[in-house]
């Protein structure tokens, strides 16, 4: 007798707490279902970040602050979560130098700090199919197509590999629309986007696809082809042209915006890239 009404007392402390679990559970599952209509609705994320506390060491943030212009040109809301998302890329990823290429700092920051301002307007931001970065000091024999390349994400390998020296031109010449490091994380992303089910890349599948479609209007072929505004090597296949695009779009957005607007909007929502002017 005595052990059952001990058990009556611990179920009736314990009852609190057992309904307080279960209305968390409902109300997680409701936000979880408002926040997928959010996103399908308005064609973005409802939250980018639920918590934002890490913080780049003194030397990082001032290579970031003298070297990034893009860093610079956000908020102080949107740099805290800027660099939020560069010590996280920076703390999961493995950096390696190839051909006796030192890894240094400043490399790790530019890298970090481009893979992360492609993927600013993404609540997941992480590149996980990206374990690894090989870092050359220039171009590099692949085996992927026994070819010299620049740049290629090996997704085999789980490896971003880069050539050093072409990733820096790519960076530091910020308007011919040549970004060695956009190129290869937005390939990157592509894969990912295909692989995962997550309102990001939902998303990214959408508006991809709406990219594609604008391709076969006979007023934007006829635009692309009078203009030749887009390099030829876009034209290799749908997934060159989404990069090329990208790099384009990041670099001169308001002249891409000014030959193609749609083609511009559909990128813009892809990224929903909603920063520093864009």
């Amino acid at each position: 007798m005595m052990l059952l009404l001990q058990a009556d007392e611990n179920a009736a402390w314990l009852a609190p707490y057992a309904y307080t679990i279960v209305l968390l559970g409902i109300a997680f599952f409701l936000f979880r279902v408002f926040e997928n209509w959010y996103a399908n609705q308005f064609n973005r994320p409802l939250y980018r970040h639920y918590f934002v506390y890490k913080r780049l060491s003194a030397s990082q943030l001032r290579i970031l602050e003298e070297e990034f212009t893009f860093y610079n040109k956000l908020s102080s809301k949107h740099k805290r979560q800027f660099q939020h998302r560069m010590v996280t890329f920076l703390g999961d990823k493995k950096f390696v130098g190839r051909d006796q290429l030192v890894v240094k700092e400043r490399m790790k920051v530019l890298i970090a700090a481009m893979g992360c301002m492609l993927s600013f307007g993404r609540k997941n931001y992480e590149y996980s199919l990206i374990d690894y970065i090989l870092l050359y000091p220039n171009e590099f024999y692949s085996t992927m197509n026994n070819a010299y390349h620049k740049g290629e994400f090996n997704p085999r390998e789980r490896a971003l590999v880069l050539s050093w020296s072409d990733f820096e031109n790519g960076y530091k010449i910020t308007d011919d629309n040549l970004n060695l490091g956009i190129h290869e994380f937005m390939h990157a992303m592509q894969l990912e986007s295909l692989k995962s089910r997550d309102l990001d890349s939902s998303r990214f599948g959408k508006q991809f696809q709406k990219i594609l479609q604008q391709l076969t209007q006979q007023e934007v072929k006829d635009k692309l082809d009078e203009t030749r505004y887009f390099r030829a090597y876009a034209f290799t296949n749908q997934y060159e042209f989404m990069a090329v695009l990208t790099e384009y779009f990041i670099e001169s957005p308001g002249d891409f915006k000014m030959h193609f607007p749609k083609l511009y909007q559909h990128t813009r929502q892809l990224l929903n890239f909603n920063f520093a002017g864009y």
